[in-house]
């Protein structure tokens, strides 16, 4: 039998690609269908219908742990970021600074960049500081509101284990999750539910740890600007160390203008497990829409 470098076949390859563009050709030819694609691309983008919205408006998923359905609007680009102090033990304290960036990629795909800019964990005195994980991933919408029925999505992330292993602030594994929300507003309160299932990396073995989380959360408006959020939220037990748990979250948020949005509160565990107690403040901010053509949409006016 000949060998891979004498069959006919491979000769055959080797007379036809004689012929054929050079490696540095064929990068030039991609790169100039790009250059020329671009155009084309971007005037798709510009000329979507139905997408782009008349004024751009937060879409704030703080300062609850569940997410809205609905995701942030079509070529905005969206920041949250904020403090978080927490004390998940007696003698144990944590602070971070991390936030959430969005993007709507699509009329109903969002991508989503989860990061831990700064993270310091104290423990017998001992203070550990450093960056956290990050977690990538999109939230696509398969259905929005209507009457009857809730906005309803799915959702994929990735950890990416930045955080430091020798320091004690990461696992250094790679964890996923998948997750459905659904959002209802009903009788002037709005709510989001989700149902998110999680695979852990094991740190002293191969494989993965899995457990589920079920968040109910809901808000509505005070007075003006001040709105009301609160959450109830819980995780099964992840493995024979880490048991489940239940928890809940109360904060006030105020829109200084519809694209900037402020919150604080806190966060009080309901059985052992859980965070025991834990405080936070932030802001989610709307830094503008990346697609051309959003600038020129005009209102529907509607005769009287």
């Amino acid at each position: 039998m000949p060998s891979p470098e004498t069959s006919p076949t491979r000769t055959a390859e080797t007379i036809r690609n004689h012929h054929a563009p050079s490696w540095r050709q064929r990068v030039a030819l991609l790169v100039v269908s790009m250059i020329v694609s671009a155009p084309a691309w971007a005037q798709w983008i510009g000329k979507q219908t139905g997408c782009y919205a008349d004024a751009i408006v937060a879409n704030p998923n703080r300062p609850t742990v569940a997410n809205p359905a609905d995701i942030t609007q079509y070529g905005v680009l969206e920041l949250e970021y904020g403090w978080d102090r927490t004390w998940p033990e007696e003698g144990v304290h944590q602070t971070s600074l991390g936030g959430l960036l969005k993007f709507g990629l699509l009329c109903d795909v969002e991508l989503r960049w989860t990061t831990t800019s700064f993270l310091s964990q104290t423990d017998a005195d001992v203070t550990h500081r450093g960056f956290g994980d990050n977690w990538i991933g999109p939230q696509v919408r398969i259905y929005k509101q209507t009457k009857r029925w809730p906005t309803v999505s799915f959702s994929y992330a990735a950890k990416i284990p930045s955080a430091s292993t020798e320091e004690g602030l990461g696992t250094g594994r790679v964890d996923h999750f998948v997750g459905f929300l659904a959002s209802k507003d009903i009788a002037g309160v709005h709510f989001d539910f989700n149902a998110t299932h999680y695979w852990i990396g094991r740190q002293s073995a191969s494989g993965f740890d899995q457990n589920d989380q079920l968040n109910l959360a809901f808000s509505r408006p005070i007075r003006g600007a001040l709105g009301f959020t609160g959450e109830f939220y819980g995780d099964t037990q992840l493995n024979q160390t880490i048991p489940g748990f239940a928890s809940s979250l109360w904060a006030l948020t105020y829109m200084i203008n519809p694209r900037l949005v402020i919150d604080s509160g806190f966060e009080g565990g309901l059985t052992s497990g859980g965070p025991h107690r834990h405080v936070f403040a932030g802001f989610t901010y709307s830094i503008g829409n990346a697609y051309p053509g959003w600038r020129h949409k005009k209102p529907v006016v509607t005769s009287p």
